[in-house]
């Protein structure tokens, strides 16, 4: 056992990044982030930096009744959130989740919004609201360029999504098109919001230091407060406005080429999008496992797993979802669950093999975490540098899968960027719902802006 498991250590040893390295993707990060702000770099920036029009967080005074959509991943939410103002603030939520078939997510644009409008017809049904017109969030998490808070042209479609005819679209568009075809209810739909931004916001609400989001769940990104006099790319110079850095994409230039593996390349080679959101690849739920099962198809070619037998489970792309992963990884695990979590995935495994895998899983995610705090760790110095300090206390604001069922992930990453950007005090706030309730704050603050101004 020695003489295999040294070897695919070996293996495994491209995978472990020095500080060095990890100082040196901050850096790159930095130069990206730069990049996406300026006026001349910003259309050939891989890492984009959109600018998402919520110039404030919650101030505590929004109140009303909303109406949140989160689309992002395999489900699609309908929620009704209710936000009452005062001395106890409270905020009362009711949702319903609907599946969207494959076929659906891979169809026509106007299958899609057919079929999110009839999801929300039936919750307005079922909450009994059809007839009012309720102002509307709507979550849809993936790159956008925002032109303003209600509208959002789809730049690229991402995480197993390729439904056609919406990229180059106003997404808020297409949502009202397909509202008004249905002839049954009518919504004011007031924000296009990014899963990250409504993570910074619902964290926000609670802990005002909060002005930063992060997710690290099927994807990977982030959002800040930048200043107004940064953003090149919209006029004005006062104030704040937060920026939807679609990160994801960090590296697509090849900027990240030194430390990404053959297996890193194979899953790219292999992905919806080949050659697109490099970074997200090597950090987020969605490819970790896949990087995992290259690791292990290779190590069992070369003799050192399985008895030297690829199975045909082994063959399937996807099957590492997020949960075994972090399941494998628990450290309350002995090694004969974990050979039956391997069985259950059809991999008939002996216990020498058991400790390979579990070997390999922790190296994928360990690197994951570090390279997400390295990314963190550039936007905390960043903040840090606009305001002049040579200390600074910031909360970020944190949702996703990853970051939640991992078992190390995030005590990696917090370490990470511990040790990357120490003249910060980075607090992380686990924001639960960003995406529903934090949908409707940024609604609710996008209406009282609204009434501001037409007063």
């Amino acid at each position: 056992i020695l003489g295999t498991r040294a070897k695919s250590l070996k293996t495994l040893a491209e995978f472990r990044l020095t500080n060095d390295q990890l100082l040196e993707v901050k850096k790159r990060m930095r130069t990206e982030i730069q990049n996406g702000l300026g006026k001349k770099t910003h259309d050939n920036a891989t890492v984009k930096m959109w600018p998402t029009y919520v110039r404030s967080t919650p101030d505590g005074s929004e109140k009303g009744d909303f109406l949140a959509l989160d689309l992002g991943g395999t489900n699609f939410r309908v929620l009704l959130v209710k936000i009452r103002s005062g001395k106890r603030r409270t905020v009362e939520m009711h949702n319903k989740i609907y599946a969207i078939p494959m076929e659906v997510m891979q169809g026509t644009g106007e299958e899609l919004f057919d079929h999110i409008v009839q999801c929300i017809s039936d919750f307005l049904d079922y909450m009994g609201m059809k007839n009012t017109r309720l102002p509307l969030g709507f979550t849809f998490s993936f790159p956008c360029r925002q032109t303003s808070l209600d509208a959002g042209i789809l730049v690229t479609w991402t995480k197993g999504f390729k439904a056609t005819d919406c990229e180059g679209e106003d997404v808020v568009g297409l949502l009202r098109e397909g509202i008004k075809r249905r002839e049954e209810f009518d919504l004011d739909v007031v924000a296009v919001v990014n899963d990250t931004v409504g993570t910074m916001m619902t964290c926000a609400y609670e802990e005002a230091t909060c002005e930063v989001g992060l997710i690290a769940g099927t994807g990977s990104n982030a959002c800040y407060m930048e200043e107004m006099r940064n953003i090149e790319t919209v006029e004005g110079d006062v104030g704040r406005m937060c920026v939807n850095m679609e990160w994801g994409a960090f590296g697509d230039n090849g900027c990240l080429d030194d430390i990404r593996t053959e297996y890193d390349r194979a899953v790219d080679d292999l992905s919806l999008n080949p050659g697109k959101q490099r970074y997200e690849k090597m950090c987020s739920g969605m490819y970790l496992g896949e990087i995992v099962r290259n690791i292990l198809i290779d190590l069992t070619k070369r003799g050192f797993l399985f008895r030297g037998q690829i199975s045909e489970t082994l063959k399937t792309r996807g099957i590492f979802e997020t949960k075994f992963l972090s399941q494998i990884e628990s450290d309350r695990l002995a090694l004969l669950q974990v050979r039956s979590i391997l069985q259950q995935l059809g991999l008939d495994s002996t216990c020498d093999d058991s400790i390979i895998v579990k070997e390999v899983c922790g190296t994928v995610s360990h690197r994951a975490a570090q390279l997400c705090g390295a990314g963190m760790a550039a936007v905390v110095d960043k903040i840090r540098e606009n305001r002049g300090l040579d200390q600074m206390d910031i909360t970020v604001g944190v949702d996703g899968t990853l970051y939640k069922l991992h078992p190390h992930f995030s005590g990696i990453m917090h370490q990470t960027v511990k040790e990357l950007a120490p003249k910060c005090n980075v607090t992380f706030f686990l924001s639960e719902d960003g995406s529903g309730k934090g949908a409707a704050l940024i609604t609710a603050v996008g209406c009282r802006m609204r009434e501001q101004e037409e007063s």
